[in-house]
């Protein structure tokens, strides 16, 4: 790529000035896209960062590293000039025929097995949107990932043994409802937040809890029976649910079997070998079996210590993080442990007693897609893995963490809640039954579009609205509470999923009449000099799409592809509406449409990557 490979010549060229300075090293530098065109295609700042280094001014070495530069004719003549602007930038310029005759790729230096974890919702209720921006980021690392030529493995971890399922089946055993529904998942939506606001004034259903918890571990019982049922039919509809949004896994791993299979059983022996596992004695965690942060063994001994983690309570029930600990052994092949798999659909196997052996799991890398208030169980993890002394692991277990969706106060509003408070966003609660359930906020989207839309060509409105929402869910910085607005998500025009689809038909609907011309259809033929301001930046963002990539999964960041491809489009609405294509006059006609050409295909794979549709006509 060309980002890479100037850069690499750079360094070349500053070591060489170096030379003289033993203790120098070639510090990290930038290779950036100026803002104004004025200032090139590519541009670096090692200049500024030498000056102390070196005792001379920035303008001075910069034109050391140009003259250098140009004497090395550098990547073949890809750039046909360099020049240096105050206070010490060094700025490229493309040539843009040379360009047009080579092929630039992203380039990942390993392929390796990723195994991707995500949506992990409880089995307990209806999944709502909160949950789908798991889910959404989790499948576009994985198609990310994978375009880039990893093999990829996903996993949906099923927590049923934990305290929101035993809330439901007590909610389910002991609490009355009349009203209708057309989705288990619902009735157990409403059970849920019913059992929470019963525990208030019901203290005997609080041990209620706790002997549903106890079966649940235990199993077999009639009570673990309908917990195991309850689970079973949440998961199933919550898959289908992610299916319309073409979200798939390839693996369920439920955590009654990371239990009743040993897999705890050998971690805990593992652990039990270590300084920093132990049972406490005394004090409010008497009888818990914690992990220490071994940096805060000396100095503080205080047993409630807030880096104290527990993982075996004292009634011992096993808490989530010492079954993630067991399960992330597993996902590393640490343990001598492997579970057996069944066919749950046509393309997802679940772990199963029963089943038949398959080569799953053993990664090269982890990935867990959790959300930010989980920041600290994943550190307990990772601690855990050190500890056993599985440093290299920890080192390749990497937490995607991202902020948690609330509501805009007119989409609050609409699903009854009371804004009167004047806030600017909502949270949802389960406990509370407050949310925007996924599959009610599909079925207001499909009514959103098809009332928006002009013609109906190619996708369904429902389609398009599982493609609005996922795009509106993946623009945002990972670390940004999503405001979530109903009308802000199908919007036309800006930066939505609509917009991106749009622009996709249009350039396939102009190459489909552009083929009825004759052209040379060699990229030789086409003239790139003297280009029009708009053509320009369209082949400069087109150009730039290899390394935004690369870029992007290097920081395991899906709104850097929404942000090129929104850039892209926007690019090309211009290019197309100040530059006429198939009308273009004799000496353009060719430019234009291979322009349009290269956007088509640039799009297509930024959507395919980011998990969109491509269609042909809206």
């Amino acid at each position: 790529m060309i980002h890479i490979w100037l850069a690499s010549v750079i360094k070349e060229k500053v070591d060489q000035l170096l030379t003289e300075n033993e203790n120098a090293v070639c510090p990290q530098f930038s290779i950036e896209h100026p803002i104004h065109t004025d200032h090139g295609d590519y541009s670096t700042n090692i200049a500024m960062l030498l000056a102390k280094v070196l005792r001379k001014s920035p303008l001075q070495i910069a034109n050391e590293i140009k003259a250098n530069l140009e004497k090395a004719e550098i990547l073949d003549g890809l750039f046909y000039k360099i020049t240096v602007a105050a206070p010490g930038f060094i700025n490229f310029y493309v040539d843009w025929q040379v360009w047009a005759l080579r092929e630039f790729k992203a380039s990942i230096p390993t392929k390796e097995k990723i195994l991707i974890e995500h949506t992990s919702i409880n089995p307990n209720k209806s999944a709502h949107i909160g949950h789908l921006r798991n889910s959404c980021i989790g499948d576009a690392l994985a198609h990310m990932l994978t375009f880039a030529g990893n093999q990829v493995e996903v996993h949906n971890y099923i927590d049923d043994l934990g305290n929101q399922l035993a809330d439901t089946v007590v909610g389910i055993l002991h609490t009355k409802t009349e009203q209708s529904f057309t989705r288990f998942g619902d009735y157990c939506w409403e059970t849920y937040a019913e059992v929470n606001q019963a525990y208030k004034v019901n203290s005997d259903l609080q041990e209620e809890r706790t002997k549903v918890l106890h079966s649940l571990e235990a199993g077999h019982s009639n009570l673990a029976w309908v917990g195991s049922l309850v689970a079973e039919k949440i998961v199933r509809e919550q898959l289908e649910e992610m299916k319309q949004f073409g979200i798939h896994y390839d693996v369920l791993v439920w955590e009654s079997n990371i239990v009743k299979e040993g897999f705890w059983a050998s971690a805990f022996a593992l652990l039990q070998q270590t300084q920093v596992f132990h049972k406490v004695s005394n004090g409010k965690l008497k009888g818990c079996w914690v992990l220490k942060n071994p940096d805060e063994l000396e100095t503080n001994a205080d047993s409630n210590f807030q880096a104290d983690k527990v993982l075996v309570r004292s009634n011992g029930i096993l808490t989530y993080t010492a079954k993630d600990i067991a399960y992330h052994l597993w996902k590393f092949g640490l343990l001598n442990k492997d579970f057996t798999y069944k066919k749950f659909t046509d393309r997802v196997w679940s772990t199963d007693p029963q089943g038949i052996k398959k080569k799953i799991g053993q990664a090269d890398v982890v990935i867990n897609v959790i959300d930010q208030r989980q920041e600290y169980p994943q550190t307990m993890v990772k601690l855990a893995l050190e500890v056993l002394g599985f440093s290299e692991q920890a080192g390749r277990l990497k937490h995607v963490s991202y902020g948690v969706v609330s509501l805009s106060p007119e989409t609050a509003a609409g699903i009854g809640i009371d804004v009167s408070s004047g806030k600017s966003a909502y949270a949802m609660s389960g406990r509370q039954g407050i949310g925007i359930k996924v599959s009610e906020l599909l079925d207001q989207m499909e009514i959103i579009i098809q009332q928006k839309r002009k013609r109906n060509k190619g996708l369904s409105s429902r389609a398009i609205a599982a493609a609005a929402i996922r795009y509106y869910l993946l623009k945002y910085h990972l670390q940004t509470e999503v405001v979530f607005d109903l009308q802000q998500a199908t919007e036309i025009s800006g930066n939505s999923g609509v917009y991106l689809l749009y622009a996709h038909a249009r350039a396939v609907s102009i190459m489909n009449k552009a083929s009825k011309i004759q052209l040379s259809g060699a990229k030789k033929q086409v003239i790139l000099a003297g280009l029009e301001v708009q053509e320009y930046h369209l082949l400069r963002q087109i150009a730039y799409w290899p390394e935004s990539f690369q870029s992007a999964v290097n920081q395991l960041s899906p709104h850097l592809i929404c942000g090129y491809a929104f850039e892209l489009a926007n690019l090309f609405n211009h290019f197309y509406s100040t530059c006429p294509i198939l009308k273009a006059p004799a000496h353009k006609i060719e430019l234009r449409i291979w322009l349009t050409q290269l956007f088509q295909e640039t799009l297509q794979t930024a959507l395919q990557v980011l998990g969109m549709p491509t269609p042909k006509q809206m």
